[in-house]
């Protein structure tokens, strides 16, 4: 079963929540403010966290970099603004997506369900269920079995779908990849908005590029898609 951890401070929406997601069949943790939020990260497995963003004592921002410093788990974003400029925010400081209120109950669980099996396949890959295998372009490398990259020897931090996109691009150097296939085959799920693989993409090149904007890695065929340039 897994545990999810909604972060609201509304109580009329952070139990409507809790209600759809245990009538799916899921454990539900709460939190009223990002403060509570961690004190249930630190007390309890947690598998997924829906993270409102704006909230007193500590608002969802700062909540999920504070998260993102021990643990890699989906966090989605509820926040009553919709503009791009929160999605985007949220996207680089570790959210993996982003729904606007108001919001269609079945949208909300389709994030979740979606994130869940992309995180499910993620643990599978740090447990070594899958066959690891190393992939080495110029000084870029990355293990599939040890979920770590390196640029000229140095270690590179990224986060699960951050590696997992990458992972992609490498295994197939030279290949080109639409924004639309990277997201079905990384989120398996049709793809809807694929702007999050932007910002992905671009979160990737800052961390293991010496010249983000003169790449020598990840580039971007402008129309086409982004692919790993054969060294």
């Amino acid at each position: 079963m897994y545990r999810i951890l909604v972060v609201e401070d509304d109580r009329e929406i952070l139990e409507g929540i809790a209600i759809y997601l245990r009538n799916q069949g899921y454990e539900v943790l709460r939190a009223a403010d990002g403060v509570e939020g961690l004190e249930q990260l630190e007390r309890e497995e947690v598998h997924l966290a829906i993270v409102d963003i704006m909230m007193p004592r500590m608002d969802g921002m700062t909540m999920t970099m504070k998260l993102r410093e021990k643990h890699e788990l989906p966090v989605i974003f509820l926040s009553a603004k919709s503009e791009e400029i929160d999605k985007i925010a949220g996207l680089n400081i570790g959210a993996d997506d982003y729904v606007a209120k108001p919001f269609a109950p079945m949208e909300l669980l389709a994030r979740v369900n979606s994130q869940l099996r992309r995180y499910s396949k993620y643990l599978s890959l740090v447990s070594g269920a899958e066959n690891g295998r190393r992939y080495a372009v110029g000084g870029l490398e990355l293990d599939e079995e040890s979920v770590e990259v390196g640029v000229d020897g140095e270690p590179v931090k990224l986060t699960p779908l951050e590696f997992r996109i990458l992972a992609l691009l490498m295994r197939h150097p030279g290949r080109v990849f639409s924004a639309d296939e990277i997201y079905e085959r990384i989120w398996n799920d049709r793809a809807v908005s694929t702007d999050t693989i932007m910002v992905h993409v671009r979160n990737i090149r800052e961390k293991i590029e010496i010249n983000p904007k003169q790449p020598r890695y990840l580039k971007v065929v402008w129309g086409v898609g982004y692919k790993i340039e054969k060294q």
